[in-house]
């Protein structure tokens, strides 16, 4: 298992040391797919080159190799699962890091600019609020008392849902409402602001 383990690791490590090299170059997204074909060869070959070598093994009858195959099981099947992990996974979740960054900034950025008074604070200020208010009223009453509370009992979905499945829609639906009431009312402030 730790050989294992020690192989995936090793064509990670590559793999992501390949793509950051080409990131220097071109975009993030085309140096992914262009680190993930140079490094399918070396790879592919890595593992298919162990499996081999050990697929007699794993089909040896004789009482003597018995205590082998729990070994050469879990390097076959792990070194074909890692395949997967180095090839699709691995670049999917630097892919998936990129994405997340770049929202992380943008949120920064309008924080940022909300602090420095270029923007509207009083919608975003009253979103917080609400959205606090709304989960003490939802999940936060399920967590606490574990029930939810009686005035959300007449809602149609109230006796079909257990307390947590129903608190939980009805966070994340009164939060979506939220966030879209918060979009519109800084999008009429930010057009009466173009206007001037």
């Amino acid at each position: 298992l730790i050989g294992m383990v020690g192989i995936i690791i090793n064509d990670s490590i590559v793999l992501v040391t390949t793509i950051d090299e080409y990131s220097k170059e071109r975009g993030l997204f085309p140096a992914i797919v262009d680190g993930v074909t140079d490094r399918l060869r070396p790879v592919l070959l890595t593992t298919l080159t162990t499996v081999l070598g050990l697929s007699p093994l794993l089909y040896e009858t004789s009482s003597q190799a018995q205590f082998l195959k729990p070994t050469v099981i879990t390097l076959v099947y792990g070194l074909g699962f890692g395949v997967i992990l180095v090839l699709i996974v691995v670049p999917a979740l630097m892919a998936m890091q990129a994405d997340v960054g770049a929202q992380v900034a943008s949120v920064k950025r309008a924080l940022r600019g909300l602090w420095r008074g270029r923007g509207p604070r009083l919608p975003v200020v009253a979103a917080l609020v609400s959205l606090t208010a709304l989960f003490a009223a939802t999940l936060g009453a399920v967590i606490v008392s574990g029930g939810v509370p009686q005035f959300w009992m007449g809602l149609p979905l109230a006796a079909h849902l257990s307390p947590l499945p129903f608190g939980l829609a009805l966070f994340l639906s009164g939060s979506a409402l939220v966030v879209l009431l918060l979009y519109a009312v800084s999008a009429l402030i930010f057009a009466r602001n173009l206007r001037r």
